[in-house]
């Protein structure tokens, strides 16, 4: 007999998935004897928080979603973190999880990880949930979760499964994926309007988000056609090489980048919610465009988003910019973009601290030391600085929880799961010491899966971010110089090599020495020692 659980596995494999992060317990067990003899690799997190971040950053990385299994309960609750953080992002992943069999369910009686309604719980963090009724649902929930994924904004999508219905024969369903539609491309009417605009632009600027990050050519080729000054959002860095003359640095929250912005005749946004965490960092107010705005998006909820869009373009991110293209004639040369790309980025970094100077040179030593790092960060002050800074080599190859819902603890296990995705590049996981406290459990879970994530711990012995924060509002720090654990007698119980750092041209050695890609190392800096240097 082929049980549902079964049939659960082999429709992933036809999916094409390939990992599964997840914590057996006793409500899943089925699941598992679905995975053995698959081809899908199980990981073990040490917490269900960190088999979410895990997938998460296993779909930026390769652009495939991120699979969980989840137990009912306590496993559900405790994802719901890494689940925010995707939703937030626009990350696909897929939760399967259980629930009390059906004729338990809302009774109320003890029964083991019971919840009233585990499906309300989760639903604020996900595209959609859904409790299977019967094994014959299955093929088609399934692909609605995989045709989201491929064709729509990509979120989270729970499928909670009832432990009878997971034992119950599956023998009859074909198993066979279903053909999944692809993402449209915008109405030629809506192109016509835009290109009417972006041809008798002599300003033009061009806002990317994370929407774009797999049409890293056509932002290109569309901005050297144009001319047109780039800013690129946290998710969207690398879609412009680091040298390119066009490319803004991360001036979108700044007055200089304001003051640029104001100067365009006409505005694209590309893939972006224009929202607080990217464009209004410093408390500035929203974002305010004195041209008209063309916005190109695969969520029509954001074309007619807080800022008004004077042309709403409904689709896919690179059909669209192509589609703009093709149809737009060549423009007259312009150096209006280069030479204001120029002095607002000097301008920019003019005005840093000695402490983001330190901060950003350590980052660029990180980038520079390595060949296309992938750069995963947490909430943390070098990450927050690298919004302003740091140019990535590449396209989804800095990402981290300084946006959206900004959480502590996904620095490592995301880039654990980045690792997993591209096991021949080199990820680092940029974490503060407070930030690795809350998921340091997660070291030797890469130690396990042999993902040779170079850990780069940044130790301040505080939570720096928010103690900076409470002093410039006039309130003394409470709660925030916490008392760091031993990192070194840490790495050693979890059979990680740990490297202590105190100088860039150590920390650039260290680096260009490590080969082995399959065994983690963490590398302690002393922010002390680099901030006084």
């Amino acid at each position: 007999m082929t049980s549902c659980a079964q049939a659960l596995v082999r429709l992933l494999e036809g999916y094409g998935v390939e990992s599964v992060f997840g914590i057996p317990g006793v409500h899943t067990v089925e699941l598992y004897r679905g995975l053995h003899g698959s081809s899908l690799r199980h990981i073990s997190p040490r917490h269900e928080q960190g088999a979410g971040f895990m997938a998460d950053g296993y779909a930026r990385a390769s652009g495939k979603p991120g699979v969980c299994f989840i137990i009912t309960g306590p496993g559900m609750t405790n994802i719901l973190t890494a689940m925010g953080q995707a939703y937030a992002d626009s990350i696909p992943m897929l939760v399967i999880s259980t629930t009390s069999r059906r004729e338990h369910q809302r009774l109320g009686h003890g029964y083991l990880h019971e919840m009233l309604d585990q499906r309300a719980v989760v639903s604020g963090v996900c595209a959609f949930s859904h409790t299977l009724q019967r094994p014959q649902e299955l093929p088609e929930v399934l692909a609605r979760a995989f045709a989201l994924f491929n064709c729509a904004r990509p979120r989270p999508v729970h499928i909670e499964i009832p432990l009878d219905v997971l034992e119950m024969p599956a023998d009859e369903l074909d198993l066979r994926p279903r053909a999944l539609p692809q993402a449209p491309a915008p109405a030629a009417a809506n192109i016509d309007a835009a290109v009417k605009l972006l041809a008798s632009a002599r300003r033009p600027l061009i806002l990317v988000g994370g929407g774009a990050r797999r049409a890293g050519q056509a932002v290109q080729a569309l901005a050297e056609r144009l001319q047109a000054a780039v800013a690129l959002t946290t998710n969207a860095r690398g879609l412009l090489a680091p040298e390119h003359p066009l490319l803004l640095d991360g001036v979108q929250s700044s007055s200089h980048g304001r003051e640029l912005f104001a100067q365009a005749d006409v505005v694209l946004a590309v893939g972006t919610e224009l929202g607080e965490t990217d464009y209004d960092f410093f408390g500035l107010g929203p974002l305010a465009l004195n041209a008209p705005l063309i916005r190109l998006d695969i969520d029509p909820l954001q074309i007619l988003g807080a800022a008004r869009a004077d042309v709403g373009l409904l689709g896919d991110a690179k059909q669209g910019l192509q589609a703009l293209l093709a149809a737009l004639p060549q423009m007259p040369s312009s150096d209006w973009a280069q030479s204001n790309v120029a002095r607002v980025n000097a301008a920019e970094r003019a005005g840093w601290t000695g402490k983001q100077n330190v901060m950003q040179q350590m980052l660029d030593t990180l980038r520079d030391s390595l060949p296309a790092p992938i750069v995963v960060g947490d909430s943390t002050q070098p990450v927050y600085q690298g919004a302003l800074g740091y140019r990535a080599p590449q396209a989804n190859s800095w990402f981290n929880a300084g946006t959206g819902f900004g959480t502590l603890g996904y620095g490592l296990p995301a880039a654990i799961g980045a690792k997993l995705a591209m096991p021949e590049r080199p990820v680092l996981a940029v974490v503060g010491d407070g930030g690795m406290q809350f998921s340091s459990a997660e070291l030797i879970a890469a130690r396990e899966a042999e993902a040779g994530v170079i850990v780069v711990l940044w130790n301040n012995h505080c939570y720096g971010e928010i103690r900076d924060y409470m002093t410039a509002r006039d309130i003394s720090p409470l709660g925030v110089d916490i008392l760091p654990p031993d990192f070194a007698a840490l790495a050693k119980s979890c059979h990680v090599q740990h490297l202590p750092v105190r100088s860039f041209e150590q920390l650039h050695e260290v680096l260009a020495g490590l080969k082995d890609t399959r065994q983690p190392v963490l590398l302690e800096l002393d922010a002390a020692a680099f901030l006084s240097a």
